[in-house]
């Protein structure tokens, strides 16, 4: 299938705020020209089968957390235990009530024309000890098969991740979670219970939900759950080594995700009839300059990123440049372990935001060896002060859409070109907004490039199969609590979390519904401007 024209992107990631106007709002202004050059598109410009969807995850929506048998999960415990590592203290027991009002939230799914809903199962709402041998919650079983069985009677596609960071404390405290191969055969248990309750239904599974953050920001920096880093990297950290602990999360990761495809496979995948994959995130890397340097430490970035769950899933090993950087810190795997982690998807899961400069830092860190350091290679958002690309409410989220054509690119030369869905794409606004106009930024590059069109997407040849806007409602963003918002819905937080469709969420609905709809974009003069009537309350 060929890359199709992803103009809508822009919009889905500009029109954020709610069409309410005592909140603040996004207009596209297109300043005229005699030179203007524009481009129409319509739904016809995809490809028949091309899936649009948002996305969702368990512990950032449902709530519920003490209610019908859920046990707890490391998000609990880290938000509960740790709430100054939260930006706003808060927690996730709540969500945005999900777990009562998916019925509500299905519908603004298929109000949007909306082909697909990506969710995730709660581990330890199914199996609150964290394995079968420890009881299985049938009323957390009986939720997901209600939850499913409402997106498919309104037509709408499940894909489902069978985790998505929320790992069963339970785990967590008998043997160290995903520190332990023990995780290995209790993850393969967790999975194979959700491929015989939810298989028959379910044709699209994700294994995991970026195992790099879990690595990275859970056993490297300490910023997420279960909050584990070297304390000379962050103080706040009790316990932890950000030296190797990450390597050998992801490294269990990888193992469970291969043994749960070649269980699918084994015994489900031909009478079930479905697809297996994972979802990988990336923030892509341009060269800080020219110089060869830096464009040696852009590759290594993507590597210790990207290349650090691709690279065994496509070829069994790890990348060259972990091996030599990372050395006897970086587990092996063996024989068998390799030969089940090659071509252990159906498709590829793509989680993208932003892009980062990199330039080469031969010295690494002088206070010790951590993960984030070992790449040799700093990222920054700007160049000679000028940032990388317009920044939404997320401080490290700056709008770089050329970034997702050059991981294609990557994933096509490198990678084999697997399909991919676009699994999770959004950017965020805040709360409260404090100025009449905040930014005004032309978008020459970015509709340049999603609206370029299928002329230059089908020359690369890109295997794109869908694309997933994160995400469906403001939700908790883990470690940011509730203080910026990526929804396609607003959610008052403050009144009983009504939820409220934004210009994106109309956007969405006129132009799936009418195949001919036309889009018309002046590609060097399309600007955007963000206003501001009132502020609310929150």
């Amino acid at each position: 299938m060929e890359c199709p024209s992803l103009a809508i992107f822009l919009l889905l990631l500009v029109l954020v705020a709610p069409i309410n106007h005592h909140h603040p709002y996004f207009s596209i202004v297109v300043v005229s020209s005699p030179a203007a050059d524009t481009d129409s598109l319509n739904r016809t410009s995809f490809p028949t089968g091309f899936v649009f969807g948002a996305a969702s995850s368990a512990y950032q929506y449902e709530g519920a957390a003490n209610v019908d048998g859920r046990g707890p999960s490391i998000w609990d415990t880290f938000t509960n235990k740790y709430p100054g590592r939260i930006d706003d203290g808060s927690n996730g027991d709540r969500g945005v009530d999900f777990y009562f009002r998916y019925k509500e939230d299905v519908k603004l799914v298929k109000d949007m024309n909306m082909d697909a809903f990506r969710i995730s199962i709660s581990w330890s709402r199914v199996l609150p000890a964290g394995r079968i041998s420890g009881g299985v919650n049938e009323k957390g079983i009986m939720f997901y098969h209600r939850l499913i069985d409402e997106l498919l009677s309104n037509g709408i596609e499940p894909f489902v991740t069978i985790l998505h960071l929320d790992l069963p404390q339970a785990l967590e405290e008998e043997y160290g979670g995903f520190l332990s191969p023990l995780i290995v055969d209790d993850y393969r248990g967790f999975a194979e219970l959700c491929f015989r309750e939810y298989g028959g239904k379910v044709k699209k599974w994700i294994t995991i939900n970026e195992p790099w953050t879990m690595s990275s920001y859970g056993y490297d920096e300490g910023i997420f759950a279960p909050g584990r880093c070297s304390q000379w990297v962050n103080p706040a950290c009790e316990a932890g080594d950000s030296a190797t602990e990450p390597y050998i999360v992801s490294h269990h990761a990888l193992l469970s995700h291969a043994s749960a495809v070649n269980l699918y496979r084994q015994k489900f995948q031909q009478w079930q009839n479905g697809e297996i994959g994972i979802a990988l995130n990336c923030f892509w890397m341009v060269p800080y300059s020219d110089s060869i340097v830096d464009q040696a430490a852009a590759r290594r970035a993507v590597d210790f990123m990207f290349g650090w769950h691709m690279e065994p899933i496509t070829y069994g090993r790890y990348p060259k440049s972990m091996e030599a950087n990372v050395g006897e810190r970086l587990p092996k795997f063996t024989k068998e372990q390799s030969s089940n982690l090659i071509g252990s998807y159906d498709f590829v899961g793509i989680n993208y935001y932003t892009t980062f400069y990199a330039i080469h830092n031969s010295i690494g860190s002088k206070s010790g060896l951590r993960y984030k350091t070992d790449s040799l290679a700093e990222w920054r958002s700007e160049k000679d002060g000028v940032p990388i690309g317009p920044q939404g409410a997320s401080f490290w989220l700056n709008v770089y859409p050329e970034g997702i054509r050059d991981l294609m690119n990557h994933l096509k030369h490198k990678y084999n070109n697997p399909p991919v869905y676009i699994t999770e794409n959004g950017i965020a606004t805040t709360n409260l907004w404090c100025s009449s106009i905040l930014c005004q930024v032309c978008l020459n590059e970015y509709i340049n490039f999603w609206h370029s069109g299928s002329d230059s997407c089908s020359e690369d040849g890109a295997n794109i199969r869908g694309y997933f806007a994160w995400s469906l409602l403001d939700n908790y963003e883990w470690s940011s609590g509730y203080t910026v918002r990526f929804g396609l819905h607003y959610v008052d937080y403050q009144n009983g979390m009504k939820r409220e469709p934004k210009h994106s969420a109309k956007w969405f609905a006129d132009f799936l519904l009418h195949p001919n709809h036309t889009t018309t974009t002046d590609k060097r003069h399309l600007c955007l401007k963000l206003h501001h009537e009132s502020s609310p309350s929150f």
